[in-house]
């Protein structure tokens, strides 16, 4: 680090980064909802005649997601306050959720298979399976930096000072929390 540079520097230009990255996933999003409401407005009928009802479980995996979020929360708030256990323990049980809310995705999708409805049998399934898998990769990907900073919370690397690490992946899970929220009771309850 230079003498010109302070140390609010870095952070302000990893959170700069951050707020970039989620503008990008924000124009994915919604490009991909204005193609569903697309296909929805154009079909004859929503969902097509035939199709299974969408399964309970979507309901277990958003709770399970919410959980998570809530989790994240508390970790960063933990840390803010000087609580590693609090830290530990939030990213911990996050990482545990996250997890949770991917199987959950996937039962339900094998739910709809074996319920008639194929991947590509129609816009509506194709619809389904595209932003509920849009979403999960999502997931998988800010899985991996949540458990990178789960495991550094363990080895002391953040402290009330220093959790940079930590405010992003929050910003980014709450993000997603955020995206769910909208593909399902948007899209899933109300649309439906």
């Amino acid at each position: 680090m230079s003498d010109r540079e302070s140390p609010a520097q870095p952070q302000a230009v990893a959170l700069f980064a951050m707020k970039l990255f989620l503008v990008s996933l924000t124009i994915l999003f919604v490009a991909s909802l204005i193609v569903y409401l697309t296909a929805r407005v154009r079909a004859a009928a929503w969902p097509p005649p035939g199709m299974p009802r969408l399964p309970a479980g979507l309901w277990a995996s958003t709770v399970a997601l919410l959980l998570s979020s809530a989790a994240v929360e508390w970790a960063r708030r933990g840390i803010r306050a000087g609580r590693q256990g609090a830290l530990q323990g939030g990213m911990a049980l996050a990482a545990f959720l996250g997890l949770a809310f991917l199987a959950l995705q996937i039962m339900n999708w094998v739910v709809l298979t074996r319920g008639q409805m194929a991947v590509g049998s129609n816009l509506y399934s194709l619809s389904f399976y595209l932003l509920t898998g849009l979403h999960a990769a999502h997931v998988v990907g800010g899985l991996i930096p949540l458990c990178v900073v789960a495991a550094r919370s363990f080895g002391g690397a953040y402290s009330a000072e220093s959790h940079l690490g930590v405010r992003l992946i929050a910003i980014y899970w709450h993000f997603l929390d955020i995206v769910w929220l909208v593909l399902f009771f948007g899209v899933f309850v109300v649309g439906y």
